[in-house]
């Protein structure tokens, strides 16, 4: 275990939840019969954004929507890899319409950006892995997706099959605690009942020092998380995923988005990464 593990700095894109509401159920977690507290939620993540600045992180904001109430999970937005932008498609026609402020935002900041011919949401299904993208299916994503990030990107993509309704995104059950580099592959941290046996199997040959989490913190919004090599964002309730994190040199810091986890969202659903170069 390192004695001390190194943070990298991030440059991180987020959305005011202005206008966030639940007017529509597309994952189990949501309900139309659970009102949000707006104003508890814009705390909530304006704590977020305060804490990864105090962390030395850098937070750029897309101005909200009315109308786009998920226009707060800015990580289904787009996937950001070598400064080129891959953008959204979404599956619910709902959301559909986010993925036209983000885009004109990233065109302004001067990026190059792709929009899919496949339905396709953003860091929700597509997680950079140092050398590889590590790529969701079975709820949102399509594999045709999937082969349309490898051509844009030429960076390998491996396909994970998640058979869970509740972790219905990756980022619900995967999240990258190092992307690592073409000499090393990092180390991730998982729930493997969210994934076919198959990709299991995948998993477990590419991240053989994974750390594994309960369903418990799973549920919790626990892998749901951010991590900068050091520092973990992560949700307070998945309280033996951090302590078994920190056992390993990691340094957990909780954030209470449990606002949004009526939404089915948490920490990395409100957060994209923006990555300029290749890690």
């Amino acid at each position: 275990m390192p004695e001390s593990r190194v943070p990298r700095r991030r440059r991180f894109v987020v959305c005011e939840p202005r206008h966030f509401a639940v007017q529509y159920a597309i994952n189990p977690w949501m309900s139309t019969d659970r009102p949000v507290d707006v104003i508890r939620a814009l705390d909530q993540w304006q704590a977020l954004v305060d804490t990864y600045r105090a962390h030395g992180h850098t937070v750029d904001t897309v101005p909200p929507v009315p109308g786009l109430p998920d226009m707060v999970f800015a990580a289904n937005c787009a996937v950001v890899v070598e400064g080129r932008v891959f953008g959204s498609l979404f599956h619910a026609p709902e959301r559909r319409p986010e993925s036209v402020p983000f885009e004109a935002w990233f065109k302004t900041e001067g990026f190059e950006v792709h929009h899919p011919e496949s339905v396709c949401e953003g860091e929700g299904d597509l997680v950079p892995a140092g050398r590889w993208i590590l790529a969701g299916t079975g709820f949102r994503t399509t594999r045709a997706a999937h082969r349309e990030v490898q051509e844009f990107f030429g960076v390998p993509v491996i396909s994970l099959t998640l058979v869970d309704p509740y972790f219905y995104h990756l980022d619900t059950a995967l999240f990258v605690l190092e992307e690592g580099s073409d000499a090393d592959g990092g180390n991730i941290a998982y729930y493997p009942g969210a994934f076919s046996p198959g990709s299991r199997e995948v998993l477990e040959r590419l991240y053989p020092d994974a750390v594994l989490a309960t369903r418990e913190d799973a549920m919790a919004f626990g892998l749901n998380s951010v991590s900068d090599g050091r520092h973990v964002f992560i949700a307070p309730e998945a309280r033996a995923l951090a302590d078994r994190l920190a056992g390993l040199g990691y340094v957990p810091v909780p954030v209470d988005l449990s606002e949004f986890h009526k939404a089915g969202g948490g920490i990395k659903c409100c957060t994209q990464e923006i990555r300029e170069t290749r890690s």
